[in-house]
């Protein structure tokens, strides 16, 4: 049974996944505003919030290797104090580029935040306890998503945008308290050089990818070129960066998990077209929203939390739902619906009732969280424990990359409907063709979840013990 000191590291690493998700969650519903402050178009300001994810997916790597040498706590506390610092510079940023920059510190500082926290949960857990683990760690995080958009929208309103940046102030510095009140600085005996080469490639990997997908979204006919060329490169680096990692002697990044069926499809296949999609989500509606239907940050906030809610309060089911069905069925048929419940989304509209709104909003962000959850447990269902240092900081850095590339997505699905209409502004019909697309895109994911063994997870969810009963 969970308790005493384990659980009290959970809560703590909780915080700072708090911390982390309040910060990617706040900022939807003030970007357009962010976007009329720095003199751009609301799509192209997608790209602060693709940076900040996928420069945690970049660093996410280095993590572990840090973490042995200067031990879990001291990285986990250097990593909250930089993520307040850089938060901060957000606020003062005084153009999109200095703003981009600061962000992509932020993201930084926030790889080695989450990946150095489940680490030491996963080692205070043997695996019958891991989905309590996993679900006390979750439990917290779930709130920044209800808080932020209407936190973010009234703030907006209320002040100004920058901030929305200046509440990590106070979270970041009692998280750097009871860091270092609570969590062992652990260390590794071993000593392994820096995998300098690997570190380099795969950033430049997601480099390219981040701004690729953002140059070919500007749609402009001479940056089309220039953002094929970019994701051409990020294709062949990230093959010479796989390449790289199978045949140098110590790699920053193992990636002998991915051999396992399970693991493979919930962090690769399946699991990442899941993600993007689903991920698309919250960063449409809001837009949708203010630019769709001139609402208000504060009213758009306060829709988004009807979605972000239901999101939380299924997380109150999602256990016996997953003994009850098992992780197979459960990722399978709720996978269908989130990907209805995104399409129904294209329905929402100002002329209907609010319950109509709110009724499809909820079984959008009841259906995400079922299926978030779900993917974290089977991830980790024929994991062994001497795999799940390397295989934690994979499905960390495939989290992040899924996300970030969800929003990347949802600004280019925005712009291919607005080409294809040949208009100078987003309309209501955009953002409805984005829906649609983005919900066709997480039915293909089902496919994938097909492949899993019908019993994958048992040990972790109890559904065969169940049965067997």
């Amino acid at each position: 049974m969970l308790g005493g000191r384990s659980m009290v590291i959970a809560l703590i690493v909780a915080c700072a996944y708090f911390m982390e998700n309040l910060d990617t969650n706040i900022i939807v519903t003030a970007l357009p505003q962010m976007a009329q402050s720095f003199a751009i178009t609301p799509v192209r300001m997608s790209l602060g919030v693709t940076a900040y994810v996928l420069a945690v997916a970049a660093c996410i790597p280095a993590s572990g290797w840090l973490a042995d040498r200067i031990g879990a706590r001291n990285l986990f506390c250097a990593a909250i104090g930089m993520f307040t610092v850089a938060s901060m510079l957000c606020g003062l940023a005084p153009g999109f580029f200095a703003f981009i920059a600061a962000r992509i510190l932020q993201g930084s500082a926030a790889a080695m935040m989450s990946p150095v926290g489940r680490l030491v949960v996963l080692r205070n857990a043997e695996k019958k306890d891991l989905l309590r683990a996993l679900s006390t760690l979750v439990w917290p995080a779930l709130f920044a998503p209800v808080l932020g958009p209407p936190l973010g929208g009234f703030i907006t309103s209320a002040a100004n945008w920058r901030w929305i940046f200046y509440v990590n102030l106070p979270v970041g510095l009692l998280g750097m308290a009871l860091v270092l009140a609570f969590i062992p600085n652990q260390k590794s005996d071993e000593r392994t050089p820096f995998d300098t080469a690997g570190f380099a490639l795969m950033a430049v990997a997601l480099a390219c990818l981040t701004y690729g997908l953002d140059v070919v979204g500007q749609r402009q006919g001479a940056s089309l070129p220039i953002g094929g060329a970019l994701l051409a490169a990020a294709l062949v680096v990230g093959v010479l960066a796989v390449r790289h990692v199978e045949t140098v002697a110590h790699p920053l990044l193992r990636l002998d998990a991915l051999r396992l069926k399970s693991f493979f499809i919930s962090c690769v296949s399946g699991g990442t077209v899941s993600r993007a999609a689903i991920s698309a989500t919250p960063f449409l509606l809001p837009l949708m929203f203010q630019l769709g239907f001139g609402l208000s940050p504060v009213q758009s906030g306060l829709l988004l939390m009807i979605y972000m809610a239901a999101n939380l309060l299924a997380k109150t089911l999602t256990n016996w739902v997953i003994r009850r069905w098992g992780l197979r069925n459960v990722l399978m048929y709720n996978g269908l619906l989130a990907a209805a419940a995104i399409c129904a989304c294209s329905l929402i509209s100002p002329d209907r009732s609010l319950w109509f709104t709110g009724a499809i909003l909820a079984v959008a962000g009841a259906s995400r969280s079922q299926q978030f959850t779900s993917l974290t447990m089977v991830t980790f269902a024929d994991v062994t424990p001497e795999q799940r240092n390397t295989a934690a900081v994979v499905s960390a850095l495939t989290l992040q990359l899924g996300m970030g590339m969800g929003v990347a997505v949802g600004a280019l699905m925005l712009n291919f409907s607005q080409v294809l209409r040949g208009a100078p502004h987003l309309e209501v019909f955009d953002f409805r063709v984005a829906l649609v697309l983005a919900g066709a895109l997480s039915a293909l994911a089902v496919i994938s979840y097909a492949g899993l063994a019908r019993d994958a997870g048992s040990e972790i969810s109890g559904h065969k013990a169940k049965a067997a009963a």
